[in-house]
């Protein structure tokens, strides 16, 4: 099987909370018109994604002097390191992860969202895959 793109989503750090509070979820992923299609939509949708660095320097911080890597760098930098250990599974395929931690809940009431769970990543993937099916014809 060979995938077009993967899309992971998940409450992965309290780090993207610290960063990012609950305005948007942090985006890291390998491929820049994946990433900029997903800003296009999320900005669209208010579900918005902001890009983080995934710099090869991160690869450091998941070494492992017992196994291939880690899946922690440690508190320094976890928020993109926790990416990056993801980034290692993804090879050459398209992928984007996106680390929904602050904005999965929300404690106030919104225009478009109810106060609670927010259901973060629906109306992003849901509108992301109209575009791609679109595409396709």
């Amino acid at each position: 099987m060979k995938p077009r793109a993967i899309i992971d989503i998940a409450t992965l750090t309290g780090a993207c909370s610290v960063a990012l509070g609950s305005e948007a979820a942090a985006m890291m992923g390998n491929d820049d018109k994946l990433m900029n299609t997903l800003k296009a939509i999320g900005d669209e949708t208010y579900e918005r994604v902001w890009q983080m660095p995934l710099y090869e320097e991160y690869r450091e911080y998941v070494k492992s002097d017992f196994a291939d890597l880690k899946n922690t760098g440690g508190k320094t930098g976890s928020l993109v390191t926790a990416a990056y250990f993801l980034k290692e599974f993804a090879g050459d395929t398209p992928w984007v992860h996106l680390d929904i931690a602050g904005t999965a809940w929300t404690d106030k009431e919104m225009p478009y969202i109810p106060k609670g769970a927010t259901g973060i990543g629906v109306r992003l993937l849901s509108n992301f895959l109209r575009e791609m099916t679109n595409e396709d014809h």
